[in-house]
């Protein structure tokens, strides 16, 4: 879907460092909604990389709430990555992920951006300049 279906939408952006509370739980209950309940998959979300000092989050709100979120990081050998790309169900299809993830590219710092997907996702990922590197690999089954 282009931008354009979602000109007016406001991207936020901040270190998670400078979140107020509510929006730090809403984003991190999106995240457990979509990638623990949804998906099925019983992991821990809170992995401890928001808490690095070059962790961002980007998200979208409507209606005071937060809909589609993403984390941009600095992996130790000066990569970006992006990660925890999730949009909340009623939300998806409008074009709200692929507004984050052209805002994180924007951001990322010069050099090498990479992600880790499912599978499913990489011809998605391929629209943004995303190849594959490597074979499949589970995390959580």
């Amino acid at each position: 879907m282009a931008l354009d279906s979602v000109v007016g939408v406001d991207i936020h952006d901040a270190a998670t460092a400078d979140l107020d509370a509510r929006t730090l739980y809403e984003i991190l209950a999106l995240r457990s909604a979509v990638f623990v309940v949804e998906q099925d998959c019983v992991y821990l979300d809170a992995d401890g990389r928001d808490l690095e000092p070059d962790a961002r989050q980007l998200w979208i709100e409507r209606d005071g709430s937060v809909v589609a979120t993403l984390r941009l990081l600095r992996d130790p050998d000066g990569c970006a990555r992006i990660g925890r790309v999730a949009t909340a169900g009623p939300a998806r299809h409008g074009g709200l992920a692929e507004a984050l993830m052209r805002r994180a590219l924007e951001l990322a710092p010069s050099g090498d951006v990479v992600l880790g997907a499912q599978s499913y996702l990489e011809p998605w990922y391929a629209r943004f300049g995303f190849v594959r590197d490597g074979e499949d690999y589970l995390d959580d089954g």
